[in-house]
């Protein structure tokens, strides 16, 4: 018999576009004869639209305004298998819709509400990981009310740090929000932008020397496997929104042309990483390598990453021989055989 699966796309996040790009891939990938999908959309309004509208946000990649601010009655709990919540970013990655469907008593794909709400808040994936003996950059925690009251404390947390550094919104994916700031004239405005897109901010430190860009996939619940190490190669300053978006912008290695025990060193850093946050099914995990000092620096965690059929996670597991097909598919069966 086949599987009923319902796939959750678009979202309230700047990362609405993307899931669309992913959703249209996972659709077209999960095999007829397995499962039986019905895709569902929700709108950057937070509303649930029925099928008419869903399918007309998936084929033009805008979702219209309309639909349900609660589950329409046709993306209810009742008669799925498991649901694949293919949504990226706040309010879909962050433990928001996990809980939902926990509370539905609904199988779902990816991580659970404490993995996925602790991955994607950068502050407490940081203060995990330094508790699982995992290198990082040197950070500091920003507030909002402390920059709106004390300024300068913030400025001297950064001072501390050094220039350059970055400044990132501690709940957001993408890229979105995030300046590299070269001194202190350019701090201000970068901490004046991820402040009105968070309430909490990090700073973080930059490496003495450029760092390689490498990743991993995680794949399984709890004995979980590593893809090969891919490494993305640009020419901008960091991984923007603009560069990880833009064809042409960014190149992908995989295999990442790595000495073969920096290589084994990423894969069991990530799977360390992939336990110590109690998450399950999937992740992409991200390191800076320094070549010079031959450090290996966890950046960040995704638990639900770009997932279109030339995305690095399905590339990765590609380059172990899954195909996309058979990871979508392996994918729902650890979302059922967590359940």
């Amino acid at each position: 018999m086949k599987k009923r699966i319902l796939l959750l796309a678009g979202g309230q996040s700047g990362e609405h576009e993307v899931s669309l790009m992913s959703a249209r891939s996972v659709l077209a990938a999960l095999p007829v004869d397995q499962f039986d999908v019905t895709p569902v959309v929700i709108s950057k309004e937070g509303r649930w639209l029925p099928p008419t509208q869903t399918q007309h946000a998936l084929e033009s990649g805008v979702a219209d305004s309309g639909g349900d601010l609660v589950l329409h009655r046709a993306a209810s709990a009742e008669g799925y298998d498991a649901v694949f919540p293919i949504l990226h970013g706040p309010m879909g990655e962050d433990g928001t819709v996990q809980g939902l469907l926990t509370l539905a008593g609904i199988p779902f794909v990816g991580s659970g509400v404490l993995g996925s709400a602790v991955s994607m808040d950068k502050v407490m994936t940081k203060q995990v990981l330094a508790s699982a003996g995992i290198a990082q950059v040197a950070w500091r925690l920003a507030v909002r009310r402390d920059w709106h009251d004390r300024p300068d404390t913030v400025r001297q947390s950064a001072q501390e740090l050094g220039f350059p550094l970055f400044v990132k919104p501690a709940n957001l994916g993408s890229s979105v929000g995030i300046s590299k700031v070269h001194g202190s004239d350019e701090l201000d405005n970068a901490l004046t932008l991820a402040f009105s897109l968070d309430r909490r901010v990090i700073l973080e430190a930059m490496t003495a020397h450029k760092p390689r860009e490498v990743e991993v996939g995680i794949l399984g619940n709890d004995a979980p496997i590593a893809s090969p190490v891919g490494e993305l190669r640009f020419s901008a300053e960091f991984y923007d929104y603009e560069t990880k978006y833009t064809e042409g912008r960014a190149t992908m290695h995989i295999p990442a042309p790595l000495p073969a025990e920096v290589a084994a060193q990423v894969r069991e850093q990530a799977l360390r990483a992939f336990r110590a946050l109690d998450c399950a099914g999937l992740a992409r995990v991200d390191f800076f390598y320094v070549e010079e000092t031959g450090e290996v620096l966890l950046n960040e965690v995704n638990t639900m990453p770009g997932f279109t059929t030339t995305s690095m996670y399905p590339k990765l597991f590609e380059a172990a021989g899954l195909s996309y097909s058979d990871l979508v598919a392996r994918l729902v069966e650890l979302a059922l055989e967590r359940r």
